[in-house]
């Protein structure tokens, strides 16, 4: 297992995920997805569900951090809540498996500690811990964590607040806190973004929908055309052509 994190150090993983209302939604679709960021150089994967991460394991050899996000009624926590859910991502072939690492309640009174212990002893996995703040990392990190992801951050009624970017600070404060490896995650749009995660100490940094999504790709260029008109028309238009909101 120290080899499999040291080949993820200062590296990135992408993460191929699809919800079932997107358009590459299928396991064949990621596992697609998976070998174009083998290609591009990528270090590991992050991947939902037993079925793409199995069918992504039959593609590439790339290291893949699971999960299974699924809704409970008696409970807030949707990444990986139970431990049959960590098992399910392990048994597909996945050698991390990541999991909601807030305090708050899980389904059928599983206890966080509880699952980690699990995961180590039974399945023979890292977890790394999704975080909305520094008081998860702490419960999280006394419970056995072996990486401190920033995934959350934003995204909970008692964490951090959302920001349009990565939360660049919460690294800084991860690294300062604790000795364990902080993964970034979350809203990583720019390079320069993942040179600066970097900088402030990330281990790794994840990419997801900055590359994996197309049709969010597409909106933010769409967007960005939004409010202008061509000034010149006629065949003059193409050598000097204006442009203005």
């Amino acid at each position: 297992m120290h080899d499999l994190l040291n080949g993820l150090e200062g590296q990135i993983i992408i993460s191929c995920q699809a919800g079932p209302d997107e358009p590459l939604h299928g396991s064949a679709f990621m596992a697609a997805m998976a070998r174009a960021a083998a290609v591009g150089g990528a270090a590991g994967i992050r991947a939902n569900g037993a079925a793409d991460i199995a069918a992504i394991c039959a593609t590439v050899t790339l290291p893949v951090i699971g999960i299974h996000k699924q809704d409970y009624p008696d409970s807030a926590v949707y990444i990986t809540p139970t431990f049959a859910d960590a098992r399910s991502v392990v048994e597909a072939g996945a050698k991390i498996v990541a999991l909601d690492g807030t305090a708050r309640p899980r389904p059928n009174g599983e206890t966080l500690p509880e699952i980690i212990r699990r995961i180590h002893d039974e399945l023979h996995a890292l977890v790394m811990v999704d975080l909305s703040s520094v008081e998860d990392a702490t419960f999280a990190d006394a419970a056995g964590a072996d990486i401190l992801g920033t995934t959350l951050s934003g995204y909970t009624d008692h964490g951090r607040p959302a920001l349009e970017g990565p939360d660049l600070d919460f690294i800084s404060e991860l690294n300062r806190a604790f000795r364990k490896p902080v993964v970034a995650e979350g809203r990583f749009y720019d390079p320069a973004q993942v040179t600066e995660a970097f900088v402030r100490g990330a281990f790794a940094v994840v990419v997801g929908g900055a590359v994996t999504r197309p049709h969010e790709i597409t909106r933010r260029f769409v967007a960005a055309s939004l409010g202008y008109t061509r000034l010149s028309t006629g065949p003059a238009a193409s050598k000097g052509e204006t442009f203005a909101p």
